[in-house]
């Protein structure tokens, strides 16, 4: 039986310093008993010759040197079940939807573990998220962790629920599943995200934990950790395919920077521990394929980078972890386009294998090159426009301007129900390759353009 010490020598921010007395490990549980009664949940943080370093989940306000500290010599779990579909919960994975208590069949940690590489299988199936910018060029794979770029103020959230309620794995035996963690969110978004997940239907598919602003900046850290073991279990032990949506990183990040802060750390870049790239890594690397396992977690983690400056910390360090991203703009989004992806710095790294004939359609990648060079060109042309006027542009450089409005206006936009297949969407984009000459064409061989190509298809029924 665990034995209770008062021998608390200090309280700073979320941290509490006791005077070691027994040999405690890392990560291990705390309860904290304060004279009032209540009790209170920790984490051993830290632990050296003399001092244990312990977080409290629920913060420290009422806890003085004569609180009394009880070391569980246990880690944190989580109790999970396929029950979890269809349950939002706590960051601390407390139900809250006012359901029942959770039966679970396993009690696992929620630490985890990066999946060894030797028995990671390769990302190659292709999900279809409904998004004509993501699924058409920059697709996201079965198995892939492909975060989503963002800024303060642009719609990431609303993506974020559009992805969760439209994604599938198209022709796929195996169920799909959606695990959504929301972290250092206001009650007005926690309110917003249930309702959708309500509304649509999507919720009984998916688990919501939710971390609302005003809980402990230490539950911050752990509600990840508790998605991706929720995630986990549903992946390689009920063979579902999994997606995981984390949103804010930011505010994961900076509730790492806050408790760096607390224990005196010396600071790295901005004020971030300097062991930030290692944390990410341990969230991000629990995502992929495991072979002979039939499940899998896919990974989409969403930050709202400050000043939309991606050289900051948490862009930067998340895109050496990653494969890829999916930068929302600012410049779309006040032309009122939504959603607001540009797929011009966006980048999937894992599209190729994803998108083959059997999984996608055979022209899917020539599209794709061919829509990223025309739209970039029809970019360059509105450059022009700004110095010398659209009336000195010549019939190129007016065609591509053209179609770089048609694409941002008829491509890129679309409804915030509108689901569409990847069929519907590279329809889309042939209507627009269409109005350009065939010579401008480049990325497509003359065997597809003539297969596809509205105007050979035309002809080919006028024939039969």
């Amino acid at each position: 039986m665990a034995r209770e010490y008062r021998t608390i020598t200090q309280i700073a921010g979320p941290l509490v310093f006791v005077e070691k007395t027994e040999f405690v490990g890392y990560n291990e549980l705390v309860e904290l008993l304060l004279p009032n009664g209540e009790r209170r949940r920790g984490q051993v943080l830290d632990s050296s010759k003399e001092v244990v370093v312990v977080q409290v989940f629920e913060g420290t306000a009422g806890v003085d040197r004569a609180s009394g500290v009880k070391f569980l010599g246990e880690t944190i779990k989580l109790g999970v079940s396929q029950d979890m579909l269809g349950r939002i919960l706590s960051g601390s994975g407390d139900a809250i939807d006012g359901g029942p208590p959770i039966i679970p069949d396993q009690r696992r940690d929620i630490t985890g573990a990066a999946i060894n590489p030797y028995a990671r299988d390769n990302p190659k199936d292709f999900i279809q998220t409904g998004i004509s910018t993501i699924d058409t060029m920059n697709a996201l794979v079965r198995g892939q962790k492909l975060p989503l770029f963002s800024g303060a103020g642009l719609p990431h959230n609303e993506v974020a629920l559009q992805i969760a309620r439209q994604s599938k794995v198209p022709d796929a035996v195996e169920a799909f599943a959606v695990v959504f963690a929301a972290m250092g969110i206001t009650n007005e978004e926690a309110r917003a995200f249930m309702n959708d997940f309500e509304r649509t239907g999507a919720l009984k598919r998916a688990v919501l934990f939710l971390n609302l602003a005003d809980d402990p900046a230490v539950e911050r850290l752990i509600t990840p950790r508790m998605a991706l073991t929720a995630a986990e279990y549903l992946a390689y032990e009920k063979d579902m395919h999994v997606l995981v949506i984390l949103t804010d990183m930011t505010n994961y990040a900076e509730a790492l920077r806050q408790i760096g802060a607390a224990r005196e750390e010396v600071p790295g870049r901005r004020g971030y521990p300097g062991y930030m790239y290692t944390d990410l890594s341990t969230l991000y690397e629990r995502a992929g394929r495991i072979k002979g396992k039939r499940g899998s977690i896919t990974q989409i983690p969403i930050a709202a980078i400050p000043d939309d400056d991606w050289t900051h910390p948490i862009a930067d360090l998340s895109a050496y972890i990653t494969e890829g991203q999916i930068a929302i703009s600012r410049e779309l989004h006040r032309k009122g386009i939504y959603p607001p992806v540009d797929p011009l710095p966006s980048l999937s790294r894992l599209m190729g294998p994803g998108i083959d004939v059997k999984k996608t359609r055979e022209d899917h990648k020539q599209v794709s090159d061919q829509l990223y060079a025309a739209y970039a060109e029809g970019k360059d042309a509105r450059g022009l426009v700004a110095i010398v006027g659209k009336e000195a542009l010549g019939e190129r450089d007016r065609r591509f301007l053209e179609f770089a409005d048609r694409f941002e206006q008829e491509f890129i936009r679309q409804g915030r129900e509108e689901d569409r297949t990847v069929v519907e969407s590279l329809e889309i984009a042939w209507k627009l390759l269409a109005g350009l000459d065939d010579a401008w064409l480049t990325k497509i061989d003359r065997k597809t353009l003539e297969r596809f190509h509205p105007k050979y298809r035309q002809a080919q029924k006028a024939a039969a």
